[in-house]
């Protein structure tokens, strides 16, 4: 990685989301790997169930940073609002998300481009709001939780959701081992803006968190070319020339340099649950 952290640098967002197919293959590789951990959208169900007054009766719940809808389909699914609006900044994922949409009639869901600085609702339109693994993306997080603050109906709540600023360290130790990258461990992590460790004091400037779960992910990729699947399009890393995108040639080098072995690595994924304010400072 040169220069701006590439989760935060407007530049690349093209070359990290322009292709549905570049984020589903590196999530379908790390989830393949996961051993422990909840499945995050499930958590967030249990989460709003637990701590909404009415989570019966939900109108509206947005989901910022939505990617490519799986969060939004299961809250749709599971808890019945009368609608879910998913809201990402990549047109591509938000394109792959009104076709997964469309398979399955009937669900009260819809999907809009859109930037989370300047949410596109009305102030108190939302009874949930939901924005998991995105405001990392943001060099002004709290900036975005004052528009979910704005967006809340009073009692309104919001789940936050971040990884953990030394998330996937493993994996940095076997890029540098590799050569891939001999300066791997040194990259600032991609979660520098929101992450465990401030996340629920960023929710604090505008919301009043009613609590904090921190739970460890751990995941155990069988072979080097299940790693290369995952290398393949994260952006963390200065690769050489042609390797980014083909996990093909990244496995290469990972087979030549280092014994071919199960890697386990972790993540903490954190989960804050905030309520609006409704006009108190």
């Amino acid at each position: 990685m040169s220069g701006a952290n590439p989760f935060l640098d407007p530049a690349r967002q093209e070359e990290l989301y322009g292709h549905a197919s570049r984020l589903a293959g590196r999530s379908n590789a790390l989830m393949r790997a996961k051993t422990t951990g909840r499945p995050v959208p499930d958590t967030i169900v249990g989460l709003v169930r637990a701590h909404h007054e009415r989570p019966d009766r939900l109108g509206l719940v947005l989901d910022l940073g939505c990617g490519r809808g799986t969060s939004s389909l299961t809250f749709a699914q599971e808890l019945r609002p009368r609608r879910v609006v998913g809201l990402d900044a990549a047109p591509a994922l938000i394109e792959h998300a009104l076709q997964r949409a469309r398979r399955m009639p009937g669900l009260p869901v819809s999907f809009l481009q859109g930037d989370f600085h300047l949410l596109p609702v009305a102030a108190g339109s939302c009874d949930v709001v939901v924005a998991a693994f995105c405001l990392y993306h943001s060099p002004r997080p709290q900036t975005v939780v004052a528009e979910i603050d704005r967006a809340l109906a009073p009692g309104g709540l919001a789940v936050l959701v971040t990884k953990g600023l030394d998330s996937y360290r493993e994996m940095d130790q076997l890029v540098a081992a590799a050569g891939l990258d001999p300066r791997a461990e040194e990259h600032e992590s991609l979660y520098v803006s929101a992450h465990s460790g401030n996340l629920a004091g960023l929710a604090a400037v505008s919301l009043d968190v009613l609590a904090v779960e921190d739970e460890e992910h751990s995941f155990t990729f069988d072979c080097h070319d299940h790693v290369a699947e995952y290398l393949a399009t994260n952006p963390k890393y200065d690769l050489a020339p042609g390797l980014y995108g083909n996990p093909g040639a990244l496995a290469a080098p990972l087979h030549e340099f280092v014994p071919d072995r199960p890697l386990t690595t972790q993540s903490i994924v954190t989960f804050v649950v905030a309520r609006s304010r409704g006009g108190r400072p």
